[in-house]
């Protein structure tokens, strides 16, 4: 019979989420807490973000990531945290169940409540299925990153970028530091895709074009990459024949979206979003599986690292709670997402609830409008704010301070 190790409260995930969720649960009392990273270092993707604009919020401040991780992880140390690195978690099951293969070897480990923080993954060239060869020289923006700023690679001379993921509008910024020529950036929406600050800072400080309803149609080059294939796009995102243009370069980076790391919630039973392609959670950040806890970017993809700890934190209070025995009771109340929303999160929560903050993202770019939290069966305005400007790359809150008995929807008017 196998031995089963003990804990309160177990975090998956080393990154700005899972760190915040075990200072969270200690915090708040959780006696056992385990940490699990299956890198060799906390910090995850921090680590190779060498760019400021990391803690205004959480530290009023702005510092490089590796400096954001670096503060986190000191105050993760002055805990009783157990911290484990180059732990795998290999199985996840509804009753908090983990199968963790470490430097210590295979074990199992049963928790009284879990917080997933595994964040997310980046979509590659299969998922987009660009036509042409299959040469060396593409990259996605995130691999890029890690070359050039972890093992001081350089990854090419003359640069296309696809997408304007923020990953992507940074390094355009990064390559142009390294002396490669970044020909320009193709994005398929009429839109970027990534915060107004890098499009300004990264592109438009260097000279670097845009390219707005536009993508790459075809890769040519047999052992590296010799040339790609852009066209414009019409209202449905369909190239439109005849506006094919050639651009010769060695390297394409795609930036075109990234995807909750989901794959051991979906072994626990946790029911995900088809819209965010994380869990679908409640106030407290519990998912339909009792006990399992989400934040950061396996629930949804964060802007700003900030968010993601500020999540984190309280994913990580809540379920110092549920190992303590606190449970919600109440039915359920959910929340949709109206016109010009994206989607909205948490999507329910239990009724008569109150001071409940929601995050939400708009459809596409707003300007002077107006966001309303309603009753969908009584047409009570729980909520409004107003806005000057919406952008989809932005997530904004919104909060209802009174208590909520209906279902309800988030919608956003102009």
């Amino acid at each position: 019979m196998e031995t089963i190790e003990a804990h309160d409260v177990v975090v998956i995930g080393g990154g700005p989420a899972g760190l915040a969720a075990a200072l969270g649960a200690r915090r708040a009392g959780a006696g056992g807490v385990l940490l699990l990273e299956r890198e060799r270092t906390l910090g995850g993707i921090l680590n190779q973000c060498v760019h400021d604009g990391f803690g205004l919020f959480l530290y009023k401040e702005t510092i490089s990531g590796p400096e954001y991780a670096e503060r986190l992880i000191e105050d993760v140390v002055r805990e009783p945290i157990k911290v484990e690195t180059g732990a795998m978690v290999l199985d996840l099951t509804a009753d908090r169940v983990l199968r963790v293969n470490s430097r210590a070897g295979y074990r199992l480990v049963k928790a009284k409540s879990v917080v997933l923080a595994m964040g997310c993954r980046e979509r590659t060239r299969g998922m987009i299925e660009i036509p042409g060869t299959r040469p060396a020289g593409i990259f996605t923006a995130g691999s890029a990153q890690n070359l050039v700023n972890l093992q001081n690679l350089r990854i090419g001379n003359q640069a296309v970028i696809l997408g304007s993921g923020d990953i992507g509008l940074i390094m355009a910024r990064r390559l142009t530091f390294e002396g490669v020529a970044v020909k320009g950036v193709f994005e398929i929406l009429p839109w970027a895709s990534g915060l107004e600050r890098n499009v300004r800072q990264c592109l438009m400080d260097f000279g670097i074009p845009l390219e707005l309803r536009s993508t790459v149609v075809e890769i040519r080059g047999r052992d590296r990459v010799e040339s790609v294939v852009v066209a414009k796009v019409d209202d449905r995102l369909a190239p439109v024949a005849g506006t094919e243009s050639v651009i010769p370069c060695d390297t394409l980076l795609l930036s075109v979206g990234l995807i909750p790391e989901n794959e051991l919630s979906k072994r626990a039973g946790v029911e995900l979003s088809p819209i965010t392609g994380g869990a679908v959670v409640d106030q407290t950040l519990m998912t339909s599986a009792p006990g399992i806890f989400s934040c950061g970017n396996v629930l949804h993809i964060h802007d700003v690292a900030d968010w993601a700890s500020f999540e984190g934190f309280a994913a990580g209070e809540r379920a110092a709670r549920y190992a303590a025995g606190e449970r919600v009771a109440g039915g359920t109340v959910r929340i949709s997402a109206g016109p010009n929303v994206k989607y909205a999160l948490p999507q329910f929560l239990t009724s008569g609830a109150a001071g409940v903050e929601w995050s939400f993202r708009v459809a596409r770019p707003l300007r002077n409008v107006q966001v309303l939290v309603k009753g969908k069966a009584t047409e009570k305005v729980y909520s409004r704010k107003k806005f000057g400007r919406l952008l989809p790359s932005e997530l904004q809150k919104i909060k209802v301070r009174q208590t909520v008995k209906e279902d309800l929807e988030v919608s956003c008017h102009e």
